[in-house]
Parts: C-alpha cells; structure tokens; sequence
C-alpha cells in the first residue's frame, strides 16, 4: 500500500521532493488555515508534518484513522497532543537542534540592540537631526550577565556565542540536577529563578510552555528582576504576562524586551501591544533562517522517511 504523507505548514521543497520519492505527498502550507480540508487529506495519511500551528489534538486525530506518525518542523510540541498520540501508538518526531542557531543568534543580536540603544535612529539622521547626546550612552555586552531560563540545547549553545563576547552566564533548570556535568562544563552559574532574576542583566527564556510555566514571566517576578534589564522570548508565548511586561517598559523599570512569541498568534490588532523604541517584535522567526529551515526539513524528512520504510 502507497504511504500518504500530509504537510499543513511551509516545509524546504528539497525535503519535500526527498520525501515524493517514497511516498504519495499532499504538500499545501495553506492547510492549517483550512480545517475542512486537512481534515480531508488526513483520512487515508499515514504521516503528518506540521509546524507549530497545526493543533495535532483530539478532533483532528479523529479524521486521521492511519496516521502512524508525526513530524514537528521545531522542537515545541505545546500543539501537539502528545499523551493521546502515545495512547493511539503515534510516533512524534521533533526536529531537536535543527534550528538552535538561528535562536541563539536572535537572542544575541537582541542582547545587542537592546543594550546598545543606538540602531533606531535611522529616521532622525535621515531627518537632518542628530541625537548624539541621547545615544551616547549606551551599553556593552562584556562582563554582563545572561541568565538563561532553561538550560536545554538552545540555552546551551546561546550560553557559548555569549561567553565568546564576555558575558558571564546564569542558568535555571529545574530539570538539571545540580550535580550534573553540564554546570562544569558550560561554567554556567547555576541559580534559583528568583537569584537569577535578581542578578541578570539579561533574562532569555528557554523553557517549553506547560500549566507550570504559563505566565512563569508575571508581574511579581519582573518586579524582582534587576532594574534596567532586559527580557528576550523566542520559547513560547503564554510564559510572559504581555501586559505586566509592557507596564514594566513604560515604568522604566526594564531597559527592553524582545518578543518573538505571544499569547495569541497570529496577533490581532485588538491585542497588539504597543509601538515602542525599547521593545522589539516579531512574529515568531527566530527559528528561521535560510539554513535552519534546511536543516529542520531535512531532519524531519530524514525522521519520517526512517519510519515509513522500517528503519
């Protein structure tokens, strides 16, 4: 029998034409926005791939009576049902490490930006004004702090392009133990969240979004975060309280923040948070580049195709 393969989301066409070679591809990115029609293509697939949008829950596993496997283009699987598919005996693959990079590079491009004030200014110059005096102060990244909430992959790696430019590094991970290799092999710091908070001079989140670290980032722990900090998110929306964050913005209480994942996505206008110099959006691309799209697709064709031919 023919394996039916089903991608809802944007995949890398290399991997996908990789993947035609074994198997009949239903392959349309628009899929997820179209619920009737996944649904319809799922009712003789044997695999799935999906990107984060694509909610692998209980009504859609409902139409897909063959689906034996999954494959996540990223590593959060917050859309993904993952007990029930282990109740129904599916495989989930994630793409763990494919894209790290890129995230690392966000939240230190971010760490840039942020600190350094100054890369903004674009339209004033332009406009003959020159506002020397109120970017002239500025701050550098060396002998700073980097606390990493959640020391996984990507917090490892973020940790490493940090130290290169002399920043110290504190990490929280409750799923580390302390006496585990990675503190002395990283020589990262390792503190409680509220120690880390307390002492960052930039806070970055690492960490998956469950009922224990929804809302982790709320207004009670920002007020404990040093002052004049920085906040980076490129883990998940619901760990940050948008609005606590923003009221810490227009206080003065943090220097900035860089969000590339919110509470509700795609944002609505109604919810959107406000323009301001100090806080950087984007909608949810710090995994993507060029190369990391190339390196997830390939990981998850390479993971699907194992799985459908027996390997």
């Amino acid at each position: 029998m023919t394996n039916t393969i089903v991608i809802s989301e944007f995949m890398d066409e290399p991997a996908v034409d990789r993947l035609r070679q074994i198997a009949q591809v239903d392959y349309r990115p628009a899929l997820v926005d179209n619920q009737e029609a996944l649904f319809e293509g799922l009712a003789n697939a044997n695999a799935l791939i999906v990107r984060n949008r694509t909610q692998v829950n209980a009504e859609l596993l409902a139409h897909a009576p063959n689906l034996r496997v999954v494959g996540r283009l990223g590593v959060g699987l917050d859309n993904i049902d993952m007990d029930l598919c282990a109740d129904k005996g599916i495989t989930v693959y994630p793409a763990i490490g494919a894209n790290a990079q890129a995230v690392a590079e966000y939240v230190i491009a971010s760490t840039f930006l942020l600190l350094r004030g100054a890369y903004l200014a674009s339209a004033q110059v332009t406009a003959g004004q020159w506002p020397r005096p109120q970017l002239s102060n500025g701050l550098e990244v060396a002998e700073r702090t980097l606390g990493l909430v959640g020391f996984g992959g990507i917090g490892r790696l973020t940790a490493r392009l940090a130290s290169a430019l002399g920043m110290k590094i504190a990490a929280y991970d409750p799923m580390l133990s302390s006496d585990s290799p990675i503190w002395a092999e990283t020589g990262a710091m390792q503190m409680s969240l509220d120690e880390l908070l307390q002492h960052s001079d930039v806070v970055s989140l690492h960490t998956p979004l469950t009922k224990d670290t929804r809302h982790l980032i709320n207004a009670d722990r920002i007020a404990r975060m040093k002052d004049q900090a920085i906040l980076i998110n490129t883990s998940r929306g619901g760990i940050v309280d948008e609005q606590a964050l923003v009221a810490a913005l227009q206080a003065g209480k943090l220097r900035g923040a860089a969000l590339d994942v919110f509470e509700d996505e795609p944002v609505k206008a109604e919810n959107s948070l406000p323009d301001m110099s100090n806080l950087i959006l984007t909608p949810h691309i710090a995994g993507l580049t060029q190369e990391a799209n190339e390196r997830v697709s390939g990981v998850i064709a390479q993971k699907v195709m194992g799985y459908l031919q027996g390997e």
